[in-house]
């Protein structure tokens, strides 16, 4: 059988078991650039986290090795050219120690009205607040966090408008079952939401855009290379709606995108920022990925 032929008999046996992704809004997003970051500027690698403001020009990461790292973009005709940053610094525990071992796997970063920093991580699995890198306050860990498997914890996190927090787990379970979205408001965590899951996409990394929406970007690892998906989802109460799948990259397209940061730029255009994590192997590469948001 050819790979054509292979091809359209997968995608129809994904179709009939209901794992088919949803068809793409037509010309939602722009490719706006790309940038390669060598690893002889930033010296760590592992980025699973996104932060953007300052119209764009400033940024946070954070690292799978527990390092947070901030710097300007340098853009030219609003396309990043450039990366800029100042030192990068080790997480700290509640006790203003550095973080050791498994405990310093950082995944997720979102950012508070306030400016503060939460960061959600694998292994020991939770969120932490950071009102500096040094010293964390951890938010509460229902049992859920600690039944979660050892490589697929909280990658995605994100942070809406009343500033409460999402989490969102790398799996479900179950190809069938949906991920789980779990929410901390007023000191305590609750589940109201649930995302469909299809095909081999897994969520990465999350944010709320401008105009209040959750934008969720997933990977896919297909034994050769990644895939990419971004879909945006309205959440009313407590029930989400008007999923849309806005972008699915092909194979090779991009690195391993991770982290992911939605804002709008001084013409108004919404744009969807990622990095990617090079899981620290030279074949990979740490990049900048930017797209426009064409429909809004």
């Amino acid at each position: 059988m050819s790979w054509r032929r292979w091809l359209a008999a997968a995608a129809l046996l994904l179709t009939s078991w209901g794992l088919a992704a949803p068809a793409l809004a037509p010309q939602a997003v722009e490719f706006v650039g790309s940038y390669t970051w060598p690893s002889s500027e930033h010296k760590l690698g592992g980025f699973s986290g996104l932060e953007l403001s300052g119209g764009g020009s400033k940024f946070t990461t954070i690292s799978d090795s527990g390092f947070l790292l901030s710097g300007h973009l340098q853009r030219q005709d609003g396309v990043i050219t450039g990366v800029e940053t100042g030192p990068a610094s080790l997480l700290g525990d509640r006790n203003g120690n550095q973080l050791k071992g498994y405990h310093r796997d950082a995944e997720g970063l979102a950012t508070r009205s306030d400016g503060r920093l939460f960061v959600s991580f694998e292994g020991l699995h939770r969120v932490a607040g950071y009102p500096t890198a040094q010293t964390s306050k951890p938010l509460p860990r229902p049992q859920y966090f600690r039944d979660l498997q050892g490589n697929s914890g909280f990658e995605a996190l994100a942070i809406d408008a009343q500033d409460r927090i999402y989490a969102i787990p790398e799996r479900s379970g179950r190809l069938t079952r949906p991920f789980p979205v779990w929410r901390y408001d007023n000191g305590n965590w609750s589940q109201p939401y649930a995302l469909r899951r299809d095909g081999g996409f897994l969520p990465v990394g999350a944010d709320f855009g401008p105009e209040g929406r959750l934008y969720l970007l997933e990977r896919e690892f297909t034994g050769i290379g990644f895939r990419s998906r971004i879909r945006r989802f309205t959440i009313v109460d407590d029930a989400v709606t008007g999923e849309e799948t806005l972008l699915e990259t092909a194979v090779w397209r991009h690195d391993n995108l991770e982290g992911l940061s939605v804002w709008r730029n001084a013409s108004g255009d919404i744009r969807l920022t990622m990095i990617s994590d090079d899981n620290f192997r030279r074949f990979q590469r740490t990049e900048f990925v930017e797209y426009r948001l064409v429909q809004n």
